[in-house]
């Protein structure tokens, strides 16, 4: 390996530690300390009104710690573009890093202090940091890869909230940070990470696409990506860099409502919703966020409940791995549609086994082989490979507000998710996950016919492979020729 690859592989995992990572390892964190958090709010409480709080202010409380997340996930996203365009791409991953470190601060400082409240605060700083962080690497990781490796290096945006999330559920484990004297060292694990990219990330360079076509640097954008990928003229991917230059010359960077109004790019924004939704409502979040109460009811025994948690998480870091590996031998598409179909049929399994968990002491286990298979098939297919979508359905113009549209539809679905869930679970018992089953044969059908395949094509090209999109005989181009001549 050269000197310059090595380089890129190091700004490749600063930025996943800094980035993705940390989203991935909030989503698990908070699940082990629960109990310790309740009770500190309890005697918290206590000491300052001299009297214990009603069971509902203690559940409210919790909820708002919960779901503070969320809500910061959500202002974070929707702030993204104005805040990397305004600074950059680089400038804008350092200053979410400080974020991190702030949010830190005041979640060790909550105990010190007896505050509750500042929980909430640091629970809403690490929800803005994530959201804010998740998309900028993603717009990092698109704009400092050439065509050819693409791909695999979007792909790792997954890899890295998948290592997040099996980080937060080794980390809570008794034996390590899962404590009630350590519980709030716990949560400010991802801020060491934040850290290390302050430190770091200045001496790497801006991104190439954005040096040429923001700036209009081609000798600084020809230094970069020598700085990262070796020494070569990379004529091809600036001639493509170009191009789209071109094309942004006559169309300048829009806003979420005009890229919603944008009539040329309404196939894009169907496909990216529909999947992203898809995987929101697949259950694949529910899986991280309420593996415990899935297995419990499933009938597993709840001393092996935690470790067995873990092992979901190391299979689904695997699987990321893995799947850089085939996302480029396969293509997108292929992944997108066979993942999702496994994945409904891992669901409608589950539903039988859970119906059957009393029959024989071994069925429990059938049940969370099944879960292995759907982690395993949703992160090897529609997990990886939806963040490579974002850089490759959009022209540079209408990629910030489109990564501000899916990050809105994330962190919304995911707050739903959480409220909703423990409801569902109630009311429908096992047969819940026939929705969840539902919802990826949606999203099998949807890639399968309408999604082109976007490996090793320019954005050009896949943007004119929509625009032949046919529904009902009729390509939208044609549409739009018969709207011109009315």
């Amino acid at each position: 390996m050269t000197e310059t690859h090595g380089n890129a592989l190091f700004l490749i995992l600063v930025l996943g530690l800094g980035g993705s990572f940390q989203a991935g390892f909030h989503i698990t964190g908070l699940s082990s300390p629960s109990p310790y958090i309740q009770r500190f709010i309890n005697s918290s409480w206590h000491d300052r009104y001299e009297e214990p709080p009603q069971p509902q202010t203690v559940t409210m409380i919790w909820s708002l710690i919960v779901s503070m997340f969320a809500v910061g996930g959500l202002l974070g996203a929707v702030s993204v573009k104005f805040i990397s365009g305004l600074l950059g791409r680089k400038k804008a991953v350092i200053c979410n890093s400080f974020i991190t470190v702030l949010a830190a601060g005041f979640m060790l400082a909550s105990k010190n202090v007896n505050s509750f409240e500042m929980i909430i605060v640091a629970r809403f700083l690490f929800g803005y940091s994530a959201g804010l962080g998740m998309n900028t690497h993603l717009i990092y990781l698109g704009e400092i890869s050439p065509r050819k490796t693409r791909g695999i290096v979007t792909l790792t945006s997954a890899t890295f909230t998948s290592l997040g999330k099996v980080s937060g559920q080794m980390f809570g484990l008794t034996e390590i940070l899962g404590r009630e004297d350590t519980w709030n060292i716990l949560l400010c694990v991802p801020a060491l990470f934040s850290f290390v990219q302050i430190v770091v990330l200045p001496f790497f360079p801006e991104t190439p696409r954005y040096l040429l076509i923001e700036k209009g640097d081609d000798k600084a954008c020809k230094k970069a990506l020598q700085s990262l990928w070796g020494q070569g003229d990379y004529q091809q991917e600036m001639d493509e860099m170009l191009t789209e230059q071109a094309a942004i010359e006559a169309a300048p960077p829009v806003s979420l409502l005009q890229l919603l109004r944008d009539r040329t790019v309404r196939w894009q924004l169907i496909t990216i919703s529909t999947i992203y939704c898809c995987n929101q409502l697949s259950g694949m979040s529910t899986v991280s966020t309420f593996s415990y109460d899935i297995f419990l009811e499933a009938g597993i025994p709840k001393k092996k409940i935690r470790y067995i948690t873990l092992g979901l998480g190391v299979a689904e870091i695997l699987t990321s791995l893995t799947c850089g590996l085939l996302i480029e031998l396969t293509g997108r598409r292929p992944l997108l549609f066979g993942g999702y179909g496994v994945m409904s049929a891992c669901w409608i399994f589950v539903t039988v086994t859970l119906n059957l968990k009393d029959s024989s002491y071994w069925v429990p286990y059938i049940t969370v082989s099944l879960m292995v298979v759907f982690i395993m098939f949703f992160c090897g297919g529609p997990g990886g490979a939806t963040p490579t979508l974002n850089s490759e359905l959009f022209i540079q113009s209408n990629r910030m507000a489109s990564l501000v549209l899916t990050g809105l539809q994330r962190w919304f679905m995911f707050a739903v998710m959480g409220l909703v869930f423990p409801f569902l679970i109630d009311a429908l018992s096992s047969y819940l996950f026939l929705l969840f089953a539902c919802v990826c044969m949606l999203g099998s059908l949807y890639t399968f016919f309408l999604l082109p395949e976007t490996k090793g094509k320019t954005l050009l090209e896949i943007s004119e492979e929509f625009k032949a999109i046919t529904v009902c005989g009729k390509s939208f181009a044609e549409e739009t020729r018969t709207e011109t001549r009315l």
